[in-house]
């Protein structure tokens, strides 16, 4: 009898894939987990402080926007003007929302951010090595694994904060 996959699990489906689109499909399934714990959510429930911390859904997802765009354009194709952010004052801000900030701006800011990284990686060779401001050097290859981690991480508290808001948990 032949298994069905889920197609929306890109993991399973790169199970046999290069190391890339392993690394890819990894990194965007943890993006779309985040993305989804929006989903049926007000404003409100979003912004909602659950936690001790500042730590909201809508701020994790403000956050992994601006982790985003700091790993990938900022990093490996930094534009005339573009700062990596290093400091413990930005690393508060991309959680700090705005009046102004919504879901649907949010979820928007973010595809973008996403999008435009994949387009970065896309056109690096994953041996591709950048200086980082703290580390040294970094290959695109440890940039990604990075971000599968940043981005599970985040994730899983957003698995929590949704659970805590609604009762809704799981991965999906």
């Amino acid at each position: 009898m032949e298994q069905t996959i889920d197609p929306t699990l890109g993991p399973v489906l790169a199970r046999t894939g290069d190391e890339r689109a392993v690394l890819t499909s990894f990194l965007d399934f943890h993006r779309a987990v985040l993305l989804r714990k929006l989903r049926g959510l007000s404003d409100a429930d979003a912004r909602r402080r659950l936690v001790p911390s500042a730590t909201t859904l809508a701020g994790l997802v403000k956050h992994l926007t601006v982790v985003e765009r700091n790993w990938f354009p900022t990093l490996l194709a930094p534009e005339p003007g573009d700062v990596y952010l290093t400091s413990e004052e930005d690393a508060v801000a991309s959680f700090t929302l705005g009046d102004q900030d919504s879901i649907v701006g949010l979820t928007e800011a973010y595809e973008r951010a996403c999008a435009r990284s994949r387009a970065v990686a896309a056109s690096i060779d994953l041996d591709h090595v950048v200086p980082h401001p703290q580390l040294g050097e970094v290959s695109l290859r440890w940039i990604l694994a990075h971000m599968i981690e940043e981005t599970a991480r985040h994730a899983g508290h957003a698995d929590i904060l949704r659970e805590l808001t609604d009762g809704e948990a799981g991965a999906l």
